[in-house]
């Protein structure tokens, strides 16, 4: 509790950032247009900049795992959230465009003299799959966003769900002709569900196996840094630019090299939440020609 009282005529904020003050938990205070008023010590923490008067987006606010916020001055305009709603279901039709139209393309090429029927079907069914599998990871991001799917609960040991993923990906990682190469400890653990961390797995290897180019070796590793357990994928191949780097876990983002894949541009974002929700961090390092690692650091 603040053991002064407050005068008559102490300004709002400053009642509300003496009364976090001393809080232990991790509390935030904004305004209606989610400008920071005041943050608990816990919640300045969780946070990279604690300014006042900066504004914290939701995903901020999500990734910090579950902080207690008070609004000042009653809660946020709707129009915010539906702009931001509207702005992810636009981009999500202009994806479903790409695959949808190469689709009509295909059926109407199967209606002329001497197609090969056969190959068509073939090329149709593949963007089936694509536009299936953007859906697929709208939906799952969607329940992410929502809470109703728990990302930590208890410890899960990497090494089988490592293997498990690169057995059922050897395959096209073969065809892409990159290596794939597990160097996990037995007793090696992170704090993420069976199915959330084969989620984080699965989405980095596919990354790999889809940009990292021809000769590449994609290693998937467990350690120790920083008093915590990271999770690094990382490959040797094409590499990135650094000023795509802080890009790459934005929704339907894709860095110049990667304009032309088949990827639903989800795949980093998905891996960026979960991360997020069990109280971790995550980042890409890399530069043309030697490669990218993206890090997944969680609290020991």
């Amino acid at each position: 509790m603040v053991n002064a009282p407050f005068e008559v005529n102490t300004p709002p904020e400053e009642r509300a950032a003496a009364l976090v003050a001393e809080a232990d938990a991790a509390v935030l205070v904004l305004d209606r247009e989610r400008r920071l008023v005041a943050a608990s010590p816990a919640a300045a923490a969780l946070l990279d900049d604690a300014t006042p008067g900066r504004r914290v987006s939701e995903e901020q606010v999500a990734s910090m795992g579950a902080p207690l916020v008070l609004f000042l001055g009653g809660v946020p305009e709707l129009s915010a959230y539906e702009e931001l709603r509207a702005g992810f279901t636009a981009a999500v039709s202009h994806e479903l465009r790409t695959p949808l139209a190469r689709l009509l393309v295909l059926l109407e090429s199967a209606t002329l003299p001497g197609a090969d029927l056969e190959a068509l079907v073939e090329q149709a069914t593949q963007e089936v799959l694509q536009a299936r599998e953007l859906i697929d990871d709208v939906l799952f991001l969607g329940e992410l966003e929502t809470g109703s799917e728990v990302v930590a609960l208890g410890r899960t040991r990497a090494r089988p769900v490592v293997d498990e993923v690169v057995a059922a990906l050897s395959e096209r990682a073969a065809d892409a002709q990159v290596r794939l190469l597990a160097r996990v400890g037995e007793g090696a653990e992170l704090p993420l569900r069976p199915r959330m961390l084969r989620v984080v797995v699965e989405n980095l290897v596919e990354n790999a196996i889809r940009y990292a180019g021809p000769e590449a070796t994609c290693t998937i590793s467990v350690t120790t840094e920083g008093g915590g357990p990271a999770l690094i994928v990382s490959d040797d191949g094409k590499g990135v630019a650094r000023s795509d780097l802080p890009r790459l876990f934005e929704r339907f983002y894709r860095a110049d090299q990667a304009r032309s894949t088949r990827g639903t541009g989800l795949g980093l974002a998905i891996v960026k939440h979960v991360v997020t929700a069990a109280g971790g961090t995550v980042e890409a390092r890399g530069e043309p020609g030697r490669g990218l690692a993206v890090v997944a650091r969680f609290p020991g």
